[in-house]
């Protein structure tokens, strides 16, 4: 890495198209971003200025070679964008608007804004998406809003002959259930779950909030019990209450408007086999609100190693 891009800094999308706008920036770019100065053997771990530059006709393009394993490697290697022929700066153009864009993009519209079939589109989307996937739970104290939603097509737009009767409310006959889980109104955990339960809800309160910490939930009767462990704090919608005590649920209820509208308005539609994701990234948007878009730009570059081959998305 003979060249270094920290002063390469934008604020904005044309100033990012200004800054990055060859491969070889972008590439050294991602390299700064991921590698930090130094080069590392995705194959062994290898972190060292002297791994071998491998150069063709006399110019260098990315490829080295491991001092300890022998093997060779490019900034793209075990990343989201390993053995994709799509440019890097294509890439980046479609990182930062699905980043920068509030409610996302859907693959037919970046298809046609980057001159790519609507799938390859939609693979890439689904990559990008991938790096705002966070798996770890950690525990914590303080004051939680829970709450549970449903998502599925609207039952008067479909055909006369598929629509589902008693299909409102909590009813699972054609919905795909999803608990929510604010905290301090300020970050959102959201996850597809099986059913509505207590036997399904109740572990996943427990694994992420510490005893005694506040909970706010609505009247649904899943819910009872928790002032076992927790202060539990009701408010029963049905008696049009919608505060107490100066708490309320307001805001994970805000949050699931706000996804829906994105999801309806946007992709008109999630299948239940790929709507973790879109949880993933509509929690992730929440839960960076308050970032710049270059900053949330580069934290998805930093995140490109969490690797979504195209059998594991069409098979999971």
């Amino acid at each position: 890495m003979k060249k270094s891009t920290k002063t390469l800094e934008f604020n904005t999308f044309a100033q990012m198209l200004e800054v990055l706008n060859t491969e070889a920036k972008c590439r050294e770019y991602l390299e700064e971003i991921i590698w930090e100065g130094e080069p590392v053997c995705p194959h062994c771990g290898s972190k060292s200025k002297k791994h071998y530059e491998l150069t063709k006709n006399g110019e260098f393009k990315g490829l080295y070679k491991c001092k300890d394993c022998r093997k060779r490697f490019t900034i793209t290697v075990k990343t989201m964008f390993e053995g994709s022929h799509i440019p890097l700066r294509k890439w980046f153009i479609a990182v930062y608007i699905f980043n920068s864009h509030k409610k996302g993009i859907s693959s037919v519209q970046l298809s046609k804004d980057l001159g790519l079939t609507q799938k390859t589109a939609w693979y890439m989307l689904n990559r990008i998406r991938n790096t705002f996937s966070n798996k770890s739970i950690k525990k914590s104290s303080g004051t939680f809003q829970v709450d549970e939603s449903f998502f599925a097509g609207k039952n008067k737009n479909r055909h006369e002959n598929k629509k589902v009767k008693e299909s409102q409310g909590r009813s699972l006959k054609d919905k795909t259930p999803v608990f929510g889980l604010l905290k301090n109104d300020n970050e959102v955990f959201i996850s597809v779950v099986p059913n509505t339960k207590a036997k399904t809800l109740k572990p996943i309160i427990e694994k992420m909030v510490e005893k005694g910490s506040i909970i706010i939930s609505d009247e649904w009767k899943v819910y009872n019990g928790l002032s076992k462990d927790f202060s539990h704090i009701v408010i029963n919608h049905k008696e049009n209450k919608y505060s107490k005590n100066g708490f309320s649920n307001n805001g994970i209820e805000n949050f699931w408007s706000m996804m829906k509208r994105g999801i309806y308005g946007v992709y008109h539609q999630a299948s239940p086999k790929h709507l973790h994701r879109y949880c993933d990234e509509f929690a992730h948007r929440y839960n960076t609100r308050e970032m710049k878009d270059n900053d949330r730009f580069k934290m998805s570059l930093k995140n490109s190693e969490n690797q979504l081959s195209y059998k594991e998305l069409i098979t999971k």
